[in-house]
């Protein structure tokens, strides 16, 4: 009992990028561990390419559970399904991904196998001689980070933000087993079923999945100066974002909120505008490629971590910025 499993998501039958995220978090505990690494994918119409690519980043088998009945998520058949072959080849740790679905289908398992669920974590770790999962994220409002562990009941399970670690690189040399299994009635659950899907626009910001990302805090001063981040993330094609700091005053909504007590995320491009960079709101950005700080305090924590900080006045180089964005996408302001 000592294999790490991550759940792995699709769908339309196409990986979500957030699978191979979860493999470099496995990745290191099973190295850890000195035990193998398996990836759980439960869906219809994924290709034996698509499984080999888990294999390529990181995964020594990969458990695949494909069915036309399984196509959509279903939490309740999901978890029937996992509590199944959880049951029968006894994982150590089994981690998921903090999305709508890995937030819905974790909670539900972890009551259907008698064990301990933590959700949200930023962090993850093995015990020295226990062998426990380590588990640390955020508590009483991203205030404190608190790491917790389950000792008494396996399997260990976690959910981990979607954005907080890069996949691995792929390794085409990497061998691995595709493990097909087999699905029965009642491995299923008919009393639910899916009739279509409908986006809900209202206030909606995808901040997790955007290339870039411009973001406000409070040195902006009031609600109404948001209106330059917006133009200027306008011009990048990109969204904004936001400290808390911000939200909290009321001066953006929380979808745009960054950071342990709002959204992780890792694009090409970060711009931050007048944030000071709470430990917060950094453990949020940390995985971006690029990032920039424009704060008119030198010492600034934003710009000890940031890959080009700007010492000055908001209201001067945001302008600046805008001017030259303008000029270079053909505009005349």
């Amino acid at each position: 009992m000592s294999f790490v499993w991550t759940i792995a998501e699709q769908h339309n039958g196409k990986l979500r990028d957030v699978s191979f995220e979860l493999l470099a978090r496995g990745r290191k505990l099973a190295d850890r561990l000195d035990t193998r690494l398996a990836s759980v994918l439960i869906g219809d119409g994924v290709s034996e390419e698509a499984m080999q690519r888990l294999i390529y980043c990181g995964a020594d088998e990969v458990y695949s559970i494909q069915d036309p009945r399984l196509e959509n998520f279903i939490c309740e058949s999901y978890a029937k399904v996992l509590a199944r072959i959880i049951k029968t080849y006894m994982p150590s740790i089994v981690l998921a991904a903090a999305t709508s679905s890995g937030r819905t289908l974790m909670p539900y398992l972890a009551i259907k196998v008698n064990t301990g669920l933590t959700a949200d974590c930023t962090e993850l770790d093995i015990e020295e001689g226990t062998g426990n999962l380590l588990q640390t994220r955020p508590a009483i409002g991203g205030n404190i980070m608190a790491t917790i562990k389950t000792p008494d009941h396996r399997p260990q399970m976690a959910t981990v933000r979607p954005k907080s670690s890069r996949p691995l690189p792929e390794d085409r040399s990497r061998q691995g087993r595709i493990i097909a299994v087999s699905v029965t009635d009642d491995m299923l659950d008919g009393r639910v079923k899916v009739l279509g899907y409908r986006k809900d626009v209202a206030e909606f910001v995808n901040v997790e999945e955007a290339d870039i990302v411009i973001a406000g805090g409070k040195g902006l001063k009031k609600a109404d100066n948001f209106a330059m981040i917006k133009r200027l993330a306008d011009s990048f094609k990109g969204v904004v974002g936001a400290s808390r700091e911000a939200v909290d005053r009321g001066w953006i909504g929380y979808p745009h909120q960054i950071g342990l007590s709002g959204k992780t995320i890792s694009p090409r491009l970060y711009i931050g505008v007048g944030i000071s960079g709470s430990i917060q709101h950094l453990a949020g950005i940390k995985t971006s490629e690029i990032i920039v700080s424009i704060n008119s305090d030198p010492d600034a924590s934003l710009h000890k971590v940031a890959d080009f900080g700007i010492v000055g006045d908001a209201f001067m180089v945001v302008p600046e910025l805008q001017r030259r964005m303008d000029a270079r996408n053909g505009g005349v302001r």
